[in-house]
Order: structure tokens, then C-alpha cells, then sequence
């Protein structure tokens, strides 16, 4: 699944995906991301960018990327399935469209 950002629908990723035979759903233009994980990438990010020093090789990037992932509290990821009713609810009452639901 992927949202019709330029990233995964960019001819390369495609030809990646199809090489190893990974399926990808079928995904409206313009529909609400109701995805949490996109939450917790958005919370690794931050993490590993506020480390001091940032990361300044992949070497260093990977080994960023999985002790900040291992340092999100599964507190946070637990907010995050507790908020899907709101979110679900919200975009609802949008019929679909942009929520103000962060």
C-alpha cells in the first residue's frame, strides 16, 4: 500500500517492486492517509535528526535509525491505535477529504 507520493510510484520503485514481486494495492489519488505507521516514521525522523552529531554515512544512518526505532516508547505506538476511532470519525466528516487530525 503507499499513497500516490511521488516516492513509491516513481518508475524505478516500480521496477523494484515488480523485480521482487512485491504487490502493491491499488490506491485513490487525494484519499486520507488513515495509516499510523506514517506517525511513527515522522517520529523516527525527528529522532534521528536531532541526534548530535546527525548521522554522516549510511553505516552511521543505519545504525541511527535502529536504536532510535528501539527507542520509541510503546506508549507512542499504543496513542496511535487509541486514536484511529477519531481519526476514522474525522474523516468521515470529511467525507473523505483532508482531516485537521495530526
Amino acid at each position: 500500500m503507499d499513497d500516490n507520493t511521488r516516492c513509491p510510484t516513481s518508475r524505478i520503485t516500480r521496477q523494484f517492486f515488480e523485480e521482487v514481486e512485491i504487490r502493491v494495492m491499488d490506491w485513490p489519488a487525494l484519499s486520507p492517509d488513515m495509516n499510523t505507521i506514517e506517525h511513527l516514521w515522522d517520529e523516527l525522523n525527528r529522532r534521528v535528526w536531532a541526534r548530535n552529531p546527525v548521522p554522516s554515512s549510511v553505516e552511521e544512518l543505519k545504525t541511527a535509525l535502529l536504536e532510535e526505532w528501539h527507542g520509541i516508547p510503546q506508549e507512542t505506538v499504543k496513542k496511535l491505535i487509541r486514536s484511529m476511532k477519531i481519526r476514522l470519525q474525522a474523516a468521515i466528516r470529511a467525507r473523505g477529504g483532508n482531516t485537521d487530525i495530526d
